[in-house]
């Protein structure tokens, strides 16, 4: 394929998927009764994941150079928010992939080497992404005890290099949350790759 067919389909895909309006940081939780199919063989909802205390949902995947970066303090944060007592949901939406490096297979493969703990699971037709207007991989959504939206965003103000992390931004949020507090950096900019969407007719 030669550059200008690259750039080609790369305008079509951009034209094929308009987000909805992007979730608004006070906002309740969308599409929490949706059914999805963690790695276990089991159906979930973003409700059961949910927690007294709140969820944490984090758009991810298998391959992005950006969650791979991300890998380490992915582990860390999702770990901190289940000793909060926080509820963690791994949510990939890389349709156009699911016969590829986001396959079903290729997601257990990933989640055993990284030692998740918690659910990681298929948004079929990327329905929940949408919903929330997510775009990048990783992408993180924290919701309240009531599902309300506190903090939308990245992991901390350094996506690409770990060395050069200065604000964790997730972190002070969840424990501004949990105190009761209103979380005083509410968003931040997601840096990583775009979700792999299938065209829709």
């Amino acid at each position: 394929m030669n550059k200008v067919s690259m750039l080609a389909g790369a305008a079509l895909l951009a034209m094929a998927f308009t987000p909805t309006d992007e979730l608004q940081v006070g906002q309740k939780i969308a599409k929490a009764d949706v059914q999805v199919l963690d790695i276990s063989g089991k159906t979930t909802t973003l409700n059961e994941a949910m927690t007294k205390n709140g969820l944490i949902v984090m758009f991810s995947c298998n391959t992005c150079p950006y969650v791979i970066k991300n890998q380490g303090r992915t582990n860390a944060i999702l770990a901190y928010a289940q000793q909060k007592g926080i509820g963690v949901m791994v949510l990939n939406s890389n349709e156009a992939n699911r016969g590829k490096e986001d396959s079903p297979e290729a997601m257990k493969e990933y989640a055993k080497k990284q030692g998740y703990q918690w659910t990681y699971a298929i948004d079929k037709k990327n329905e929940i992404a949408d919903a929330f207007g997510a775009t990048r991989t990783p992408e993180c959504f924290l919701f309240d005890g009531s599902g309300m939206l506190v903090y939308h965003g990245a992991i901390d103000d350094s996506p690409s290099d770990a060395s050069a992390v200065q604000r964790q931004h997730l972190k002070s949020a969840m424990d501004e949350m949990v105190s009761g507090k209103q979380v005083s950096v509410a968003t931040s900019k997601s840096v990583g790759c775009a979700i792999k969407r299938v065209p829709k007719p």
